[in-house]
């Protein structure tokens, strides 16, 4: 059957549209039209301007449609998604608040600040293209080191991709087995440690563990030691089993705990695969937050997978070269575009606006780049063909990966909202790993799910008892899951340091001294890699 629609959805989409459009007609004939509810046209001039009014109205109405025609559209699902995708581009970018000329806000703005408004969105917009990137927040006020990432401690490892942070005791007793966390590649580390208030890796330290993190490199275009060509397997082999190694050197514990964040989960997953497959057990307790495993359903990314694009960059970066920053983090916007994009063309550059001070915008904007084989390896094995939960179908070095081999305890977090992650594809960890799981879903999103420090009180997190979940299977459905699990007010991080420290052996007098002989402190955190901005 050829793509569209069928007649009789067309027709009653047809109908729902006019119905809607004559009474959106009369009400504004009668003076009567109130304003939407989208918060693009919440501003008084809205309201106040009976045409503009009437547009914001017409545009939510015929975007509407345009949705439900996709929705209806007699294709297959993956290309159903593609459409949606890129009608969801084109009815975001079309909308009446987003140009000048019918915009009334902007209009009054312009009038009200006698045109200084436009000037300064003038120079905004230009500043914007010569660093090749929109304003999210005003940087200026944001230092590495100075006022985030400042929890203290030391970099007591470094190679060619990563450093190995240890942070500093903030307790006089801490637990005996440390905490190795392995943040994403594809990000900078530092969204764990933003600022005293809202940082996992001080509020881990202050529950009394030993921390160490993997600050990965940032590589660069003028980097010649051959980085750019660093492989999936360096980065389980150099990365996180050298990372594993060395927090089991310094803390002298054959075993230690580790936790993994988006990709960095899925390296670490693999990475214990590896040394299992090796006839290492290298940790005793595992944590993933928002990680897949399996790569069956992942959301609103799924638009770019494909053959085509997995061939394209294996030609284009297979044997070396970066994928860069600058093209993710575009990525990553569009997939939220209204929030993350034309709000900000309409503050930052039809308003003249300074966008203000936030420090996880701040590091939204500070993207790293990737080696290209590992990109083009990852996109293959895990988007496109999802290898890596089958087993022994990844081989690393000549071993075969088996993430079943994976027996040891396992805390499993997944965010509700998540786009990225989505939360029943963060459930089906469950089944992959072999040792006893907790999972937790905690409400919002991929990265305010996660960033959510207990004191706030804010949001929630799906769990069941402890002590039940302890003894009962996962059961397959995370639905089923869901609705049989109790909701709890308040950040899920208290939960997580219940359980980790069931896990991390008894409290020991803390040392003051941070590294070893073998690795003593090479500068302070949060170190030189993180402090790299792609080019």
């Amino acid at each position: 059957m050829p793509a569209g629609v069928a007649p009789d959805k067309l027709a009653e989409i047809q109908a729902e549209f006019s119905s809607e459009w004559l009474k959106i007609a009369g009400l504004a004939r009668q003076g009567m039209l109130q304003p939407p509810s989208d918060r693009r046209f919440s501003a008084p001039a809205w309201a106040q301007d009976p045409a503009s009014l009437m547009a914001a109205h017409t545009y939510l109405l015929a975007a509407r449609a345009m949705h439900q025609m996709v929705d209806a559209a007699q294709l297959d699902e993956a290309a159903r998604n593609r459409l949606r995708f890129s009608v969801m581009q084109w009815v975001e970018a079309a909308a009446p608040s987003n140009f000048v000329a019918t915009n009334p806000e902007v209009l009054r703005t312009i009038l009200d600040t006698q045109g200084r408004s436009l000037s300064e969105g003038m120079r905004n917009l230009f500043r914007d293209m010569q660093q090749g990137r929109l304003t999210q927040t005003d940087e200026s006020r944001f230092e590495l080191g100075r006022n985030v990432a400042i929890t203290p401690g030391a970099v007591v490892y470094q190679n060619p991709l990563m450093q190995v942070i240890q942070y500093a005791p903030l307790t006089a007793k801490v637990h005996k087995t440390p905490l190795l966390i392995v943040p994403p590649c594809i990000n900078k580390f530092y969204i764990l440690d933003l600022q005293p208030d809202n940082s996992f890796v001080r509020h881990a330290v202050e529950q009394g563990f030993t921390v160490f993190l993997i600050s990965w490199r940032n590589p660069q275009p003028t980097d010649a030691d051959g980085v750019d060509a660093a492989t999936w397997g360096d980065y389980l082999q150099q990365g996180v089993l050298k990372a594993i190694e060395v927090a089991s050197d310094i803390s002298r514990q054959p075993r230690i705990n580790a936790l993994g964040f988006c990709v960095g989960g899925t390296l670490l997953a693999a990475a214990l695969a590896l040394a299992h497959a090796q006839g290492r057990q290298p940790v005793g307790a595992l944590t993933l937050l928002t990680t897949l495993l399996d790569f069956k359903e992942t959301g609103v990314l799924d638009v770019f997978v494909d053959e085509f694009h997995a061939s394209a960059r294996e030609y284009q970066l297979g044997r070396g070269g970066l994928m860069s920053a600058r093209e993710l983090g575009t990525t990553f916007s569009f997939l939220r575009p209204s929030e993350l994009v034309w709000n900000y063309v309409v503050s930052n550059y039809m308003k003249g606006e300074a966008p203000p001070a936030f420090d996880l915008l701040f590091w939204n904007a500070d993207g790293t780049n990737l080696p290209g084989p590992f990109f083009a390896w990852y996109f293959r094995n895990t988007y496109l063909e999802n290898n890596l939960k089958e087993p022994g179908r990844v081989r690393v070095d000549g071993h075969g990966l088996d993430l079943g081999s994976l027996t040891m305890p396992a805390y499993i977090y997944g965010s509700r909202e998540d786009h990225i992650v989505p939360w029943p594809s963060a459930y089906a960890s469950t089944g992959l790993v072999r040792g006893p799981v907790r999972f937790v879903l905690g409400a919002s999103g991929h990265i305010a799910g996660v960033i959510n420090p207990p004191a706030k009180r804010r949001r929630s997190y799906w769990a069941h008892d402890a002590d039940a979940a302890a003894r009962a299977p996962m059961p397959a459905d995370p639905d089923g899951w869901l609705e049989a699990a109790a909701r709890h007010e308040g950040s899920w991080w208290p939960d997580w340091v219940q359980w980790l420290a069931g896990h991390s052996g008894p409290l020991v007098r803390a040392r003051s001294k941070l590294g070893d002989a073998r690795h003593p402190p090479l500068e302070d955190a949060p170190g030189s890699y993180v402090k790299v901005r792609a080019t």
